[in-house]
């Protein structure tokens, strides 16, 4: 396979994102090799002119870059632990889903194998990549980084966090807590509307300009978390976050809905109003997460 400007890449695991990296890459003319352990999912892509490795180690001896994108830390180990001895002298970006520890544990790992690390967290769904939005984040070996930076600006913004291999997975899972949290919301606020026979496309339609003016406060939130003091700016305090919720709470039991997604932020501000914190701000509910607060 003829070498390009980035240089030749294989990658390991070709479901839904696998595949988008790769149709990505191939569109740019990169020299690609591919490799997935359930047979017939590389059709697509040998049709972009990817090449289909006889295995996991013939994948690996045709690129200088190798990617996975597997499914958990533990697939990482099990599909290079075997072809460790391959991966001596490449260079090694992972974009499975990992979390700090596992992700700073595959460095060291690499490191004891000859391998040069750099970790990401895609910030992005399949349909995104190559396109306005997406955005990589990185940590790890920077001259890996510095080396196929433009190959990595394919995908989508490529942000670089630091050497600590772990540091892109920490951007990556804070960010995926939010955005959970607040689908859980829409959920919640979702089965409280239908209750009433609203459809989820009309109460969408409210709930996405509502919930985009509310991030315009996170700002201030942070300002606040971020002083310490909870009782200079008092925007909204725990004794009223308590009234809201439980209002929320009776609203949805009396429709027959389940208050699930609520019940852990009631749990925090009851637990700081026990302990004397109810004049102080809702932004405090950070302090109950904390390592030291457990």
């Amino acid at each position: 396979m003829t070498k390009t400007q980035y240089g030749t890449v294989t990658v390991l695991g070709l479901g839904a994102m696998g595949r988008a990296l790769v149709l990505v890459l191939r569109k740019a003319g990169v020299a690609t090799t591919v490799w997935n352990r359930t047979p017939g999912r590389d059709a697509e892509v040998v049709a972009a002119g990817a090449g289909s490795g006889d295995s996991a180690a013939a994948a690996v001896r045709a690129g200088e870059l190798v990617i996975t994108v597997l499914f958990d830390h533990a697939s990482v180990h099990e599909m290079l632990d075997p072809i460790a001895a391959e991966l001596r002298g490449r260079q090694w970006l992972n974009l499975t889903t990992t979390s700090p520890e596992q992700s700073r544990e595959l460095a060291l790992w690499a490191a004891a194998h000859g391998i040069e690390f750099l970790d990401g967290g895609i910030m992005a769904v399949p349909a995104m990549i190559g396109a306005d939005g997406a955005a990589v984040l990185y940590s790890g070996s920077r001259s890996v980084f510095e080396a196929y930076r433009g190959l990595l600006e394919l995908f989508g913004a490529a942000d670089y966090f630091g050497e600590d291999a772990g540091a892109a997975a920490v951007w990556d899972f804070a960010l995926l807590a939010n955005m959970y949290a607040m689908f859980g919301g829409f959920f919640q606020g979702a089965a409280l509307a239908g209750a009433a026979g609203i459809s989820a496309t009309d109460f969408a339609a409210r709930a996405v300009p509502w919930v985009s003016a509310m991030t315009h406060t996170l700002p201030a939130y942070a300002r606040i978390i971020d002083s310490g003091d909870y009782t200079a700016e008092v925007f909204q305090d725990l004794v009223f976050t308590k009234a809201a919720l439980e209002a929320l709470t009776t609203a949805a039991r009396d429709a027959g809905v389940t208050t699930e997604p609520l019940d852990g932020l009631t749990g925090l501000v009851d637990r700081q109003i026990g302990n004397g914190h109810g004049a102080a701000a809702f932004e405090r509910t950070v302090e109950e997460l904390r390592p030291a607060a457990r």
